[in-house]
């Protein structure tokens, strides 16, 4: 799909903590606590934290692909957990999105909630955006281009890709990669500079990934792609 990365859901049956490692795309979360369902719109994180999740709480969220936005929330606002919340419309059910009340989705039908965000322009894609992430130049200057690459992403281009060598070089550790030769294959200086690297977007060593994984997730996480 072109405007959603991800779609996942969650259940934690005890309370406890984890590694959040930083992500480049922004989300939007719905979770249920108590009887309580909050909603809340989370943008990229630049850095790995440490993050804790509640007892008997559910989670269901929809991670946005880099370039695709919602102009009246800019997400340069909500990094590194300043979450928007978004309010409540007259019932549980509902909620307030860009002066419309709206019913909250489900996993069967976040495709019908998708489709109506697109259709009605809440949901936009920049195309210049998506173009140079696929290593195309876009006929922009490169300050009309980082300026296009904050108000649909939050982010400066270059942090993106620090984000997402980061995370492939996690990748490769857990896969077996020794750290040296995952350094050389994703361009980094040298072993330190790949170490440096995942201690701030991972959170973790090349010896701790190696040892217990990279990319943590509070437990029962699934996820699935959808169809457009």
């Amino acid at each position: 799909m072109t405007y959603v990365d991800l779609v996942w859901h969650t259940r934690t049956e005890r309370a406890g903590s984890f590694t959040s490692s930083a992500a480049a795309s922004w989300e939007l979360v719905f979770s249920q606590f108590q009887g309580e369902t909050i909603v809340a719109a989370r943008g990229p994180e630049t850095k790995a934290t440490q993050a804790d999740f509640p007892a008997d709480a559910e989670f269901f969220g929809i991670t946005f692909k880099l370039g695709a936005f919602m102009p009246h929330l800019p997400i340069k606002t909500m990094l590194d957990r300043q979450d928007v919340i978004l309010p409540q419309a007259g019932s549980r059910r509902s909620f307030w999105l860009n002066g419309s009340a709206w019913e909250l989705p489900t996993i069967e039908n976040v495709d019908v909630f998708i489709s109506r965000l697109i259709r009605q322009d809440i949901l936009v894609r920049d195309r210049e955006v998506e173009s140079a992430l696929h290593g195309r130049s876009p006929a922009l200057s490169p300050r009309s281009l980082q300026y296009r690459f904050v108000q649909a992403t939050g982010l400066a281009h270059k942090t993106i890709q620090q984000i997402e060598r980061a995370r492939r070089a996690a990748k490769l550790l857990e896969h077996g990669t020794r750290p040296l030769d995952a350094a050389f294959e994703l361009g980094y200086f040298d072993q330190a500079h790949l170490t440096n690297s995942l201690r701030r977007f991972i959170g973790k060593t090349p010896v701790q990934i190696v040892q217990t994984g990279a990319l943590a997730l509070p437990p029962s996480i699934t996820g699935m792609s959808i169809a457009e």
